[in-house]
C-alpha cells in the first residue's frame, strides 16, 4: 500500500533524516533545482554478482524516495540524467532493458507520484526512444500536470552537446524565417531554445559513485552550479546523503566571479 507523505505529521515526514544532519540544515539557503548524474548502477550489481538489469533496478527503486526527501527539503526541481545519448552504445539486450525498466516504473509510480504531488517532465530527444515509452510519458505527463509540489525531469536520450545542436539549428530556423534577428540573440535566447527552457538553472549538481565527470549533462545550465561528488554507488543513495550534499552546498560562498 503506498503512503501519501503530505498528509504525514511534518515530524515523521523528517524522520527519514539523521536528526543531527537535520539540525544543521538553513532551511533559508536551500537550492530551487538540483540535478543529479545516478552513478554506479552496474558497478553496484557487479559487486553483487548479479545482472546489471538488476542493478538499474535497484537504482530506479532510489529514485522516488529521492524525490520524496527533496520535497521534504524544499527543492522544487529536481533533475536526473537517466539515459544519455551515449548510453545506445551499451549492449543492446542492457538497452532494451531500460527501456523497458522505463516503462514499467512510470507505469506502476503514476498514482504515487499524483499522491505526492510530483510533476513528471522530461528533457531530452524524446523521437529516439521506442513508442510505447513515449505514450507513458506523456500519459504520466498528463496525469501529473496538476502536480505542485516538486517537478521531477527525467532526461531521456539526452546530451548537452545534441541540445545545444537542436538548439542552433532552431535558431537558425528562426532566423531564416525572419522570427529571430542575429543581433537578439544573448545568453538569455539561447537558454529559451535550451530543452530546459522552462526552469531555472541548478544550483547543486550532484554525481553519485565518486567520479569527477560532467559526462554531457547540462553543460550550459551548471555554469554556476556547485558540483557535489557521492562516494555511493546510486542504488546505495540514501535520503541522508542528498542532505549532506544539501549541507555542503550551504558550507559554501557563492560569489557568481565576484570577490
Amino acid at each position: 500500500m503506498s503512503i501519501n507523505i503530505m498528509s504525514m505529521p511534518i515530524q515523521e515526514k523528517m524522520s527519514r533524516f539523521h536528526p543531527a544532519l537535520l539540525a544543521r540544515l538553513n532551511k533559508n539557503r536551500i537550492p530551487h533545482h538540483i540535478a543529479i548524474i545516478p552513478d554506479g548502477n552496474r558497478r553496484w550489481a557487479k559487486k553483487r554478482l548479479t545482472s546489471a538489469q538488476e542493478g538499474h533496478r535497484e537504482g530506479a527503486d532510489i529514485l522516488l524516495d529521492t524525490v520524496k526527501a527533496a520535497i521534504d527539503l524544499g527543492i522544487k526541481v529536481i533533475t536526473f540524467y537517466s539515459f544519455s545519448t551515449e548510453n545506445w552504445n551499451r549492449p543492446s539486450d542492457e538497452v532494451a532493458a531500460l527501456m523497458s525498466l522505463f516503462t514499467s516504473y512510470l507505469l506502476n509510480q503514476r498514482e504515487e507520484m499524483i499522491q505526492n504531488g510530483i510533476k513528471l517532465e522530461t528533457i531530452g530527444d524524446l523521437a529516439g526512444l521506442p513508442s510505447i515509452l513515449n505514450k507513458v510519458l506523456e500519459d504520466s505527463k498528463s496525469a501529473t500536470i496538476n502536480c505542485d509540489k516538486i517537478r521531477l525531469v527525467l532526461a531521456l536520450n539526452y546530451g548537452s552537446r545534441d541540445e545545444m545542436c537542436r538548439a542552433f539549428k532552431a535558431m537558425l530556423d528562426d532566423c531564416e524565417n525572419d522570427k529571430l534577428q542575429k543581433d537578439e540573440i544573448d545568453e538569455q535566447t539561447i537558454s529559451s531554445y535550451l530543452d530546459t527552457k522552462d526552469w531555472q538553472d541548478p544550483e547543486l549538481l550532484i554525481r553519485t559513485s565518486g567520479e569527477l565527470r560532467i559526462s554531457n549533462f547540462l553543460l550550459w545550465q551548471i555554469s554556476y552550479a556547485e558540483i557535489y561528488t557521492a562516494p555511493v554507488l546510486w542504488p546505495d543513495f540514501s535520503s541522508d546523503h542528498l542532505l549532506e550534499a544539501l549541507l555542503d552546498y550551504q558550507d559554501r560562498d557563492r560569489r557568481w566571479g565576484g570577490a
